[in-house]
């Protein structure tokens, strides 16, 4: 997953990446999501070219991941298919404040800045790796949801809402405020 700097030219050169053993394995140890087998192989299509002193990097990683519903518990296939957009200018004597920055731009040769669309390079070769485990990171919903009309497991009795009706109803209480008015009666008791 890596490009020539050298080599770049003012005109795009297209670069096509599919994930490798070592980047998987970076991968899995950084995101709990992608331990396992993926749905479909992590791919990237990228043109790269020079503006000046600067490079600039546009493509679209696609893919697929297997994720846990947060409603249901059940297992299901995440689609990815994310455009990114990169410039980096040269980083020259200067090097990130961050340690976790630094080790990157000596590590990968290139570090991300701020906002996931600028950042530095540095060196003959951009190891593009890392750029494509921050997509993917930032893809993973923080809720993840099966389906939009997901009805979840019953608070009672724990049966997927999906599969049936299992007779309890809707369970939640009128107000989100019903259990503190329980423990208030209780008190005056």
């Amino acid at each position: 997953m890596k490009i020539l700097v050298d080599r770049l030219k003012d005109s795009p050169t297209a670069f096509h990446f599919s994930e490798t053993e070592a980047w998987r394995a970076d991968a899995e140890a950084m995101l709990e999501e992608l331990r396992g087998p993926l749905a479909a192989p992590i791919e990237a299509d990228v043109r790269a070219h020079r503006m000046g002193q600067d490079i600039y990097l546009e493509g679209e990683l696609r893919g697929a991941i297997e994720l846990e519903c947060g409603r249901c518990l059940a297992r299901y296939r995440q689609p990815l298919s994310e455009p990114f957009r990169l410039v980096l200018t040269p980083a020259g004597s200067r090097v990130p404040a961050e340690p976790e920055a630094a080790q990157a731009l000596a590590r990968d040769g290139m570090c991300l800045g701020d906002e996931l669309d600028t950042g530095w390079f540095q060196g003959y070769e951009i190891d593009l790796g890392g750029l494509f485990r921050e997509i993917v990171t930032l893809a993973i919903p923080v809720q993840p949801i099966c389906k939009d009309d997901c009805r979840g497991l019953c608070p009672r009795c724990g049966a997927d809402r999906n599969a049936g009706d299992c007779g309890h109803g809707d369970a939640r209480p009128n107000s989100p405020f019903a259990a503190l008015e329980r423990l208030r009666t209780r008190g005056e008791s």
